[in-house]
């Protein structure tokens, strides 16, 4: 059976019931990073996935193949707001000359931007901003006068989807050790009071030419496609599309744990950019032989 993306079976299960039967003193955490160790279940770049492992054992107790220690403590409880940042809303208009060159700023978790950053996500993104899990990278867009114009979000690629996995030739085996050298493009945001004909392109464009840089400097291992989905009853993809991205299909409005064939989502465009001319023979590779 394959359980978060790893192949086991009954073997592996009676060896994690033993593991935990063996060291009571073990929390969760404890037990998903020493699990981890032990397979050396890591990702491209050598780090262990202990999330990873804790999700896959959080799920082998939901089935009822094994029983996890007890919760130490309740998980927190999401905010269901975060705090407004103040802002100018003055209209910024004009022609894309007159705010270039344009500032990229790449947020970390310890960057002054990031509390605006989340404030402008969630107030003003249709989808507002849940936070992030696993690997992602945060760009703010400002002016050449220090102005934010926007905002966007690039982190894991999707699991499995059709249009993408038919362009490049996956398997289910090479989608599994390629799927961390795709990053997809969860968020971006043009702030509302802002109208400058072009600058979504261009904004695309400079992203695009840069993230390769910023990944690895991040993470330690290169990315080959950039990849999006643009919901289509509200866009029409103009601006990725006038920036050479590639429209590959539509998805089939399935959510991710959707068991039919009943659409239960938006349908979306998919649409990919490539930041290596041989990105489908570096994304078929075996994993160790990517450079």
């Amino acid at each position: 059976m394959t359980i978060q993306g790893r192949q086991t079976n009954e073997e592996e299960i009676r060896f994690v019931r033993k593991l935990i039967r063996e060291n009571p003193e073990l929390h969760r955490t404890a037990i998903s990073k020493e699990l981890a160790k032990i397979w050396d279940w890591r990702d491209c770049s050598g780090r262990l996935k202990d999330m990873a492992c804790r999700t896959f054992l959080l799920k082998l107790h939901n089935r009822g193949d094994i029983v996890l220690p007890p919760l130490r403590r309740a998980a927190p409880k999401r905010k269901k707001s975060l705090p407004e940042i103040p802002h100018s809303k003055t209209p910024i208009t004009g022609s894309l000359k007159e705010f270039l060159p344009l500032r990229i700023e790449a947020v970390s978790p310890k960057s002054e931007f990031l509390p605006l950053f989340k404030s402008f996500l969630a107030r003003y993104h249709y989808l507002g901003y849940g936070g992030t899990v696993g690997k992602n990278i945060s760009y703010l867009i400002r002016d050449n006068c220090d102005r934010p114009l926007a905002c966007l979000l690039f982190g894991a690629a999707a699991w499995q989807i059709a249009p993408r996995d038919s362009f490049i030739g996956w398997s289910h085996e090479t989608r599994k050790n390629g799927l961390d050298f795709i990053v997809n493009n969860t968020r971006f945001l043009i702030l509302p009071w802002v109208t400058v004909p072009h600058l979504a392109s261009c904004i695309l464009g400079s992203v695009s030419r840069r993230i390769q840089k910023d990944w690895i400097r991040k993470y330690n291992h290169p990315v080959y496609l950039l990849e999006t989905f643009v919901e289509k009853e509200r866009f029409k993809g103009t601006c990725y599309k006038a920036s050479n991205w590639k429209y590959l299909g539509d998805t089939k409005g399935r959510t991710r744990n959707g068991k039919n064939s009943d659409p239960k989502a938006p349908i979306k465009e998919v649409l990919v950019y490539p930041l290596h001319r041989h990105f489908r023979e570096l994304l078929l590779q075996e994993p160790l032989l990517r450079k």
